[in-house]
């Protein structure tokens, strides 16, 4: 448990300093740690630019993929977006949940709750809101989405399956999620596992896919679906502070790959207590 507040304190104090970084620094390193490359190269961010409801104020470039593009998003619905940062997906999920629908944004940083409100207050956004909170205890009453999205964010949490069982109790009987994040096949090195940095930057704390599927599946969700996977190459100036040359040609030509998926699940229509623990 105090391993997982280490981790936590980590999260919140590195993305404290990310909501006042630039774009090019957040982009440039992984997903904003920091840890900056000299090289011209996005290494998790997808194009958000051509999307409607697209908000360069609200895009740091931490995102590894387009969740809201997947998520069949109608008028009218609830969205909830996990770890919401400056507000760029929810500010997309508005534009396709319309002005009969709300958006609620919810961030663990009280930096990135500051920098979305002023975004919403700037872009006149009235059915949009930002709630500080903790993913794992949401602060949302059940049943209340019909659809949740999130962006790079659970692989940050030290207790994933808490996440996937808040996510089945705040979502609507026969609602769904599509959640874009990292995921392992193979063994990272040690020395990148264990690395603050690139904790907070998204990949040591990224967990095999395989678990991560199951998680979902064992929550109790049903039509668990990847509806896009994508290899993510980290340059190799960011791996030298961590590996030595001789370290990163054997990680190179090792089975071991890092991905960024985005996966779709739906809670049941008709959903009893469908996993021990997730009924408020």
């Amino acid at each position: 448990m105090e391993k997982e507040q280490q981790i936590k304190d980590l999260v919140k104090q590195k993305y404290s300093e990310i909501a006042m970084q630039n774009k090019a620094t957040n982009q440039a390193s992984c997903c904003g740690s920091g840890c900056c490359s000299t090289e011209v190269y996005n290494i998790m961010s997808d194009d958000y630019t051509q999307l409607e409801g697209y908000n360069s104020d609200a895009d740091l470039g931490l995102g590894c993929g387009l969740p809201t593009q997947f998520a069949s998003i109608k008028k009218g619905d609830v969205v909830i977006d996990l770890g919401s940062g400056a507000g760029n997906d929810a500010f997309v999920a508005r534009s396709e949940t319309g002005e009969t629908g709300k958006v609620i944004g919810i961030d663990f940083t009280p930096a990135m709750i500051d920098l979305a409100r002023r975004n919403a207050e700037k872009a006149g956004f009235h059915n949009v809101e930002f709630r500080q909170g903790d993913i794992e205890q949401m602060p949302v009453t059940a049943n209340t989405a019909d659809v949740i999205v999130s962006n790079c964010v659970l692989n940050l949490v030290p207790h994933k399956a808490g996440v996937f069982k808040e996510i089945l109790r705040v979502l609507k009987p026969g609602g769904h999620f599509s959640i874009s994040d990292i995921v392992l096949e193979g063994e990272l090195p040690a020395s990148i596992q264990q690395a603050a940095e690139m904790y907070a930057g998204c990949v040591s704390g990224a967990i095999q896919k395989e678990e991560y599927l199951g998680l979902i599946n064992t929550t109790g969700f049903t039509d668990v679906t990847i509806q896009q996977q994508k290899a993510i190459i980290i340059p190799d100036d960011i791996l030298s502070n961590y590996l030595s040359p001789e370290q990163i040609a054997a990680f190179r030509s090792s089975p071991t790959g890092i991905y960024s998926i985005t996966v779709y699940a739906a809670k049941p229509a008709e959903a009893g207590c469908c996993a021990p623990g997730c009924c408020s």
